[in-house]
């Protein structure tokens, strides 16, 4: 989830914008396929390698390390050096952390594989992101988001399919799922560099401008640091922490597991169940893009979309409905949110200071979710959680359960702000 300030001048609609367009969302595929790769050999990591759930939270927690040290300092790269550059840069570090997840033994490798391929994973986002931004004239950059990230949750939708479609590397064994995931990482090296290639191409405004995110510049960041930015963005940064801090930890490193263990399903059936999510998402995030920007109420679409995260824990946690139920709820909730929190943080911070903001929420939110995922596969191993006792993921839902409290917690306290005089126009329609 990202987004990126518009330009400050229009810029013309050359046909070539969607070609760009392509190019980024098949390299950000790739990233969302490698990014998920783990959730769903987990069960072959258990029984083949004897891995903890510790430890495949621990490779998990490890691809979001680096953008706790390095995410303001990606962000200042792409105003240098640019993003089409930085794009191609770090989808080529991704590849390299691929491969040494694939080859993964001993751990530590395939470790130290995660970390290498998380100094991408954020960066590439931002990167291609913030690249759109200098294709699309106005009246089209916000379409362009959304259809980018639906596109991206196309490489969750393949990888939590995979068992399936690519089922003999499944039945081989833990390791070719993850060449098949580097081999992948490869092809969006490719569209990184025809984004790259097409950037002697991108237009230029038509009227002079300040300097836009992306492009070279050696603006410094705004006086006065976190401090000046108003309540509702600190209301807005939790709800975007908190989120994240159970979405991805528990779609990516347990989905897949606990309706294997708990609900008895097979690893195609619960990979399948998982990519409901994303399936979900590619045709619904632009909906609720659309519907927020023509009635409004972006503060209350927020508290709506967090709700349905703790609902659908508690119906994983207490029911025997079947799996798509859940399915339905979490896919609702993950097309809203990223559709309405991100052009409503824009609306927030004022554009001077939205990169030092996207910087910041992006380093606090990799912590949380990597620190979540370590927590909640230390939980799993102290409550002894698998397939002989499924009951021991029950501390690992509530821990999942409490933080999604919080988070519509956060949303709820943005709604009342933006109900009031200090609001920033996230309730009415046609703000942005």
């Amino acid at each position: 989830m990202t987004a990126t300030a518009l330009p400050a001048a229009d810029l013309p609609p050359v046909a070539l914008r969607w070609l760009a367009l392509v190019s980024a969302a098949l390299a950000i595929f790739a990233t969302y396929y490698e990014a998920d790769v783990i959730g769903e050999i987990a069960d072959l990591l258990g029984r083949q390698r004897h891995f903890s759930q510790s430890d495949i939270g621990s490779l998990n927690a490890a691809i979001y390390w680096p953008s706790v040290a390095l995410a303001l300092v990606g962000g200042w790269l792409i105003d240098r050096l640019g993003a089409a550059p930085m794009a191609l840069a770090t989808a080529a570090i991704g590849v390299a952390g691929a491969v040494l997840t694939a080859i993964g033994q001993p751990f530590w490798v395939m470790w130290v594989g995660r970390l290498v391929f998380g100094i991408a994973e954020g960066a590439t986002f931002m990167a291609l992101v913030a690249g759109l931004a200098l294709w699309f004239p106005k009246a089209g950059v916000a379409l362009a988001m959304a259809v980018f990230l639906s596109l991206a949750r196309v490489g969750s939708f393949l990888c939590n399919t995979s068992s399936t479609w690519a089922k003999p590397l499944y039945d081989a064994g833990w390791q070719p799922p993850l060449w098949l995931g580097a081999a992948i990482t490869a092809l969006g090296l490719g569209a990184a560099a025809g984004f790259w290639r097409l950037e002697t191409h991108r237009p230029r405004p038509l009227t002079p401008a300040p300097a836009r995110l992306g492009a070279r510049s050696a603006a410094p960041v705004p006086d006065g640091g976190a401090a000046r930015f108003p309540a509702s963005f600190w209301y807005i940064l939790g709800l975007h922490v908190l989120y994240a801090a159970v979405f991805f930890p528990f779609r990516q490193t347990y989905a897949v597991e606990y309706l294997q263990h708990a609900k008895h399903l097979s690893l195609q059936a619960a990979g399948q169940a998982n990519s409901g999510v994303f399936l979900m998402a590619v045709f619904a995030t632009p909906l609720f893009g659309l519907l927020a920007d023509r009635f409004g109420h972006r503060a209350a679409m927020l508290v709506g979309g967090a709700a349905l995260l703790p609902v659908t824990l508690m119906v994983l946690a207490w029911t025997d409905w079947p799996a798509w139920v859940s399915t339905l709820l979490m896919g609702v909730s993950w097309a809203l949110v990223p559709a309405v929190i991100w052009p409503s943080t824009t609306l927030i911070v004022p554009p001077a200071r939205l990169g030092f903001a996207l910087g910041l929420i992006t380093l606090v939110q990799a912590a949380a979710i990597a620190l979540a995922n370590n927590a909640a596969g230390a939980m799993a191993d102290w409550a002894h959680a698998g397939r002989a006792n499924p009951a021991g993921y029950g501390p690992v839902l509530g821990f999942f359960g409490l933080i999604s409290l919080a988070a519509l917690a956060s949303a709820l306290a943005l709604w009342r702000r933006e109900t009031g005089p200090h609001g920033h126009g996230l309730e009415r329609p046609g703000a942005i």
